[in-house]
């Protein structure tokens, strides 16, 4: 068995021991995440040139093997660890990993399981095999994009407080009423609930107070509940319809959930697939989508699927350069909203400059959601504190929902007469599904969740806000 590490101040780290089985994209985006946030991180994968490349680029520890073999997982210490989180390529292996682990320690485990067959039995695999959770990057991306369709203004959309609250991030355009205003006369322009959280310009990066002057070209996130979303998109001269078609070009495993996803909504889904085996499964699959065979790149094949007068197009493919030419080739030559998905991250700087509008990056989606579990956990064995976790901006902020204990010594208390951090902002409170945006006399109760966005970074608990 081969090992490969680096032991450099490994001991002087404080937080916990994490086993991570698979070095694939998410493996990797999960790696740079953990141990930036000082994690013990040892990492199982049987391309012992992969480990070589992260040991040397990161403090952690590889061993070369199978994750599902106890022999190994022993090696890898399984039986001090705090979590493992098993992402190879393969489901079955990845459950056998956390299986495997639960029985040799009382260690937390996740599994990527992205088989649509497993979908539907994700609570009773969760329950029987003792999983902390089950992620699955292709549905995650399909369900972010549904969100996005569902309001085509937006650029991004984030799910907070079980769905009740989203944010929201669009662009100002040219001649919009919010050119050349500040928030606070935004605010009395409007009467929708909302809170404006997030702005960038020119690579600049704001929490904005109520002096701040928006101007066309900024892209503003704003958070609210989800009936006053439209609503406040309405009051600033934007749309509120969702797309009524999508032309999807790949048939995989986010094709058939996003395509799920969209006629769940009412929404035409036309998919085009090169495989004709794999469009006679989409066809049982997804009997109300029209399948095309044929190649999704071929431009007289899309002229005839109508792309002109589609309202939105997704590019599906496995590789990021088509989804990125046959995105440029949409918004030249239709009025679609567009999705691009992309799996690698190496050059985020020139894919900005790209302009491609909405952009889901499924490795980044996954990788946010455990590190929520994980900090939550890094701050108490016995309660998880972090709901969800949402980076903002390329990492520059994050938008963080805690649940509000008794104990953390914030309750009852208006937000007036606590001295709270530089750069942070409460958002909303979550009390029982009826979301908030609050002012200096609103107060904390037990049992709330609160959604934080700061530009401060690993924020554990809820109590990191005060100075």
């Amino acid at each position: 068995m081969l090992k490969i590490f680096n032991r450099e101040e490994r001991e002087k780290k404080t937080g916990l021991h994490i086993i991570i089985v698979g070095c694939g994209k998410v493996g990797q985006t999960l790696v740079e995440k953990l141990s930036a946030e000082g994690h013990d991180i040892t990492i199982v994968e049987k391309n012992a040139e992969k480990i070589k490349e992260l040991s040397e680029q990161y403090d952690i520890m590889g061993i070369v093997g199978n994750g599902a073999s106890y022999s190994v997982l022993m090696e890898a210490g399984v039986q001090d660890a705090d979590l493992i989180i098993a992402v190879t390529e393969s489901d079955e292996l990845n459950l056998l990993c956390c299986t495997v682990g639960k029985r040799v320690s009382e260690c937390s485990t996740i599994a990527r399981v992205r088989t649509p067959d497993y979908n539907s039995e994700v609570n009773y695999l969760k329950d029987k095999l003792g999983l902390a959770m089950i992620i699955n990057p292709e549905l995650e991306a399909a369900v972010e994009a549904s969100r996005i369709l569902y309001l085509p203004n937006a650029l991004e959309v984030n799910s907070f407080a079980h769905g009740q609250a989203e944010m929201v991030k669009f662009q100002i355009p040219e001649g919009n009423i919010m050119n050349n205003l500040s928030i606070a006369e935004l605010g009395q322009k409007t009467k929708s609930s909302y809170l404006i959280c997030g702005i960038e310009r020119d690579d600049e990066f704001f929490i904005p107070n109520g002096n701040f002057v928006t101007k066309a070209g900024d892209n503003i996130s704003f958070v609210a509940s989800r009936l006053a979303i439209r609503s406040f998109f309405k009051e600033i001269g934007f749309a509120t319809n969702h797309v009524r078609n999508s032309l999807i070009i790949g048939g995989g495993k986010a094709a058939y959930y996003l395509g799920k996803l969209l006629l769940d909504m009412g929404i035409e889904v036309k998919i085009i697939e090169m495989n004709k085996e794999r469009c006679e499964e989409l066809s049982i699959l997804l009997p109300k989508a029209t399948i095309i065979n044929g190649d999704g790149t071929d431009q007289e094949l899309l002229d005839e699927e109508d792309l002109a007068n589609a309202d939105s197009f997704i590019p599906l493919t496995g590789i990021d350069e088509e989804n990125i030419l046959l995105t440029l080739h949409a918004r030249k030559h239709s009025n679609a909203k567009v999705i691009t998905k992309i799996n690698r991250i190496n050059f985020k700087d020139v894919i900005s400059d790209l302009h491609l509008g909405s952009v889901i990056y499924p490795r980044y989606i996954t990788a946010q959601s455990i590190l929520a579990y994980v900090r939550a956990k890094n701050n108490s064995i016995d309660s998880n504190s972090i709901e969800t976790l949402c980076p903002m901006f390329d990492s520059r902020a994050e938008a963080i929902e805690f649940i509000v204990w008794e104990d953390q010594g914030l309750t009852n208390i208006p937000f007036k007469e606590l001295s709270i951090k530089d750069n942070v902002l409460v958002a909303f409170i979550n009390r029982n599904g009826n979301i908030i945006i609050p002012g200096g006399n609103d107060m904390l109760l037990p049992g709330d969740t609160v959604m934080i966005v700061t530009s401060h970074t690993g924020f554990n608990r809820l109590r990191d806000i005060l100075n």
